[in-house]
């Protein structure tokens, strides 16, 4: 989500007159686009302003500004505790930056971070950050209505509203006509979209199959989903189309019902199997990936020991595993106590973190014989004779360049793995 709104900033500002630089020490204006999911990702972000403070030192004309869910979350302790920044701009406030802008030049604090019932930046055209020319976002739709108790982003980013159809066909559309060959549609939960009009709804699977139907070279991928949510309707709109990826990313959180209702999750352990289930006889090649938190409240050993077991049965490929963080103004910072010590915390971390490496490398090793079209995206990260590409089920592979190109469809052998990689060669 971060990458897909620094995009439409990058588009704001550049139609009004500003450049972008790849050195900072070079630039006028520095924005740092903010998470406020966890606290490390905070963390993460006062230490960047730490280490940029030379900059503003050396050279006092120097604007910076935090945008996205901390400046929303955090707007009078950036202003009052850190002098370093002259503008806090929310996730719903971007085509407010030019005028910000010029009111921190004046010398002001420049502040915006009202939420929207309606901006989806529809109208924007991104400009693309990714540099391989081959992948792409595209935002389907803004903010969250499930009020997790243990998440700040409905709090951040405001209520669902979803774009209109015809702008994301657009979008779609003139990626294609760039050359790209994948798309990844996103939302806080993509399965809630639902556009209505007069005489028309459209929900997430009608949508997806619309996008899909743009150009059958196009891969389209989607995240995240809500277990709550995903149907044997968008299963089966999967499963009608080849260049529909065959890959979701299905956050379960824990694998404990008692657990995941004072999470709010609104499922249970059972629902999420069920989910699993349809997903494997629908589609029988997907690939599954998930998020996991270790240690929300008044989780016990054996509550622990459900989602380690949820985790074995479902057979992850690849997981998001953190230990829980207590986010203010959530309502479990409000009505619940953080009484899992963080030394049980990281023990249970280091346990589950332990299982998903067991279960990515059987899963990695599974792939061995088999023959996969892969989206070759460019070169590897160690050389530059061999090319690197990803399987519809997100899974990266490595293989010689031989006379290959970035963008091309091939189909790879599996010959071996790695914990991280598939490596094979074309066929």
């Amino acid at each position: 989500m971060n990458v897909a709104d620094s995009e439409v900033v990058v588009s704001i500002l550049s139609d009004a007159g500003y450049e972008t630089t790849k050195n900072i020490n070079n630039a006028g204006l520095i924005l740092i686009n903010t998470c406020s999911i966890r606290d490390n990702a905070e963390q993460r972000i006062w230490g960047r302003l730490k280490a940029i403070s030379h900059l503003k030192k050396r050279k006092n004309d120097v604007k910076i500004g935090i945008i996205g869910c901390m400046a929303e979350r955090l707007k009078e302790k950036l202003l009052e505790t850190n002098h370093l920044v002259d503008l806090v701009v929310g996730p719903d406030a971007y085509r407010e930056l030019p005028l910000l802008i010029a009111e921190a030049e004046a010398g002001h604090k420049a502040v915006n971070v009202l939420l929207s019932r309606e901006e989806t930046y529809a109208d924007i055209s991104p400009v693309r950050m990714d540099k391989n020319g081959v992948s792409s976002f595209v935002s389907i739709m803004r903010g969250c209505n499930n009020m997790c108790a243990y998440c700040v982003v409905p709090y951040v980013r405001g209520a669902e509203r979803s774009r209109n159809p015809v702008s994301v066909l657009k979008e779609v559309k003139e990626l294609v006509d760039m050359g790209y060959r994948e798309v990844t549609l996103l939302g806080q939960n993509v399965d809630s979209y639902k556009w209505k009009n007069d005489d028309q709804s459209i929900g997430f699977p009608e949508l997806l199959e619309k996008v899909a139907m743009v150009n059958p070279m196009l891969r389209v991928r989607f995240s995240t989903s809500h277990p709550k949510d995903i149907s044997d309707d968008l299963l089966h709109t999967i499963a009608r189309h080849e260049n529909i990826c065959n890959h979701i990313h299905l956050p379960a959180q824990s694998g404990s019902s008692h657990i995941l209702k004072l999470m709010n999750r609104e499922y249970s352990r059972e629902w999420y199997m069920d989910r699993v289930n349809a997903i494997r006889i629908i589609i029988p090649e997907c690939a599954l990936s998930t998020d996991m938190i270790t240690g929300f409240c008044t989780e016990t050993r054996e509550d622990h020991e459900e989602s380690l077991s949820l985790m074995e049965l479902t057979g992850f490929d690849f997981a998001y595993m953190f230990k829980y963080s207590e986010r203010p103004g959530t309502k479990a910072a409000r009505k619940y106590l953080d009484d899992v010590p963080e030394d049980i915390k990281s023990e249970r971390l280091s346990e589950m973190i332990a299982l998903q490496n067991k279960l990515s490398a059987k899963s990695k090793k599974n792939d061995i014989g088999k023959v996969f079209d892969v989206l070759i995206e460019g070169f590897s990260k160690r050389s530059d004779e061999y090319l690197s590409g990803r399987t519809s089920q997100n899974k990266v592979v490595v293989f010689p360049a031989g006379d290959l190109k970035k963008g091309e469809y091939v189909k790879i052998l599996i010959e071996r793995c790695t914990s991280a990689t598939l490596i094979g060669k074309s066929i």
